[in-house]
C-alpha cells in the first residue's frame, strides 16, 4: 500500500509518519505543499491512502483533497476542531476528516475505516453502512471528550448507556449528541 502525507510542518510529518507505520504497511511519500503533492500525483506516485495536514504553505487543502479523493482509496484531512465541522460536511464521502490533536488509537479509526484500504469491495453497501456508523459515533465521542471533558472509554460508555436507557440505536444518540453540542 501507497501512502502520501502532505504537511509544511515537518514534525507533524513525523508524527503521522509513526502512526501510520502502525497501522498500515507499505511505501509512504511526504509532500511539503499542495504544488509538491500534485506534481507526485500526476507523476508515478498513485497512494491508496492521502493525508492531508491542513493547513498547507501555499493552500488550505480542502481542493488538493477532493481531487486526490476521485484517485485514492482514501483521503484523511485533519484540521483545527474549530472548523472541522464546516469542512467535513462539505467533502465527499471517501474524505475523513480528524481534528487536531488525535491520538494513536482516533488516527488508527479513521484509516482503517476506508474499506478500500482493508481490501473490502465498495459493492458491500452493509459493511459500507456500519463504518459510516462507527464514524458518526467516533464524532460523537470525540464531541463529548471536547465538551464534557470525557475520556474515550467514559465517552463510549455514555453513548452505549443512552442509546440502551433511551431505546434508541448508537446511532441516533451520536447524531443527538452532535445535534446538541455542535450548533
Amino acid at each position: 500500500m501507497n501512502s502520501l502525507i502532505i504537511s509544511s510542518n515537518r514534525e507533524n510529518i513525523s508524527l503521522i509518519e509513526q502512526y501510520l507505520k502502525e497501522s498500515i504497511s507499505g511505501f509512504i511519500v511526504t509532500a511539503g505543499s499542495g504544488n509538491e503533492a500534485r506534481r507526485l500525483i500526476s507523476g508515478d506516485t498513485r497512494p491508496d491512502l492521502v493525508i492531508i495536514d491542513t493547513p498547507l504553505s501555499d493552500e488550505f487543502g480542502q481542493e488538493l483533497a477532493e481531487i486526490t479523493a476521485t484517485t485514492s482509496g482514501g483521503v484523511v484531512l485533519i484540521c483545527r476542531n474549530d472548523i472541522s465541522e464546516n469542512i467535513s460536511h462539505n467533502l465527499s464521502r471517501n474524505i475523513a476528516v480528524l481534528t487536531r490533536p488525535f491520538s494513536r488509537e482516533e488516527f488508527r479509526n479513521v484509516v482503517e475505516s476506508f474499506p478500500e484500504l482493508i481490501g473490502i469491495k465498495p459493492e458491500s453497501t452493509d459493511i459500507l453502512t456500519k463504518i459510516e456508523e462507527m464514524r458518526l459515533i467516533n464524532r460523537a465521542k470525540c464531541t463529548l471528550m471536547e465538551y464534557l471533558n470525557f475520556t474515550e472509554p467514559q465517552a463510549h460508555r455514555y453513548i452505549e448507556k443512552q442509546a440502551m436507557n433511551n431505546r434508541r440505536t448508537r446511532r441516533e444518540t451520536a447524531e443527538k449528541i452532535l445535534d446538541t453540542y455542535k450548533k
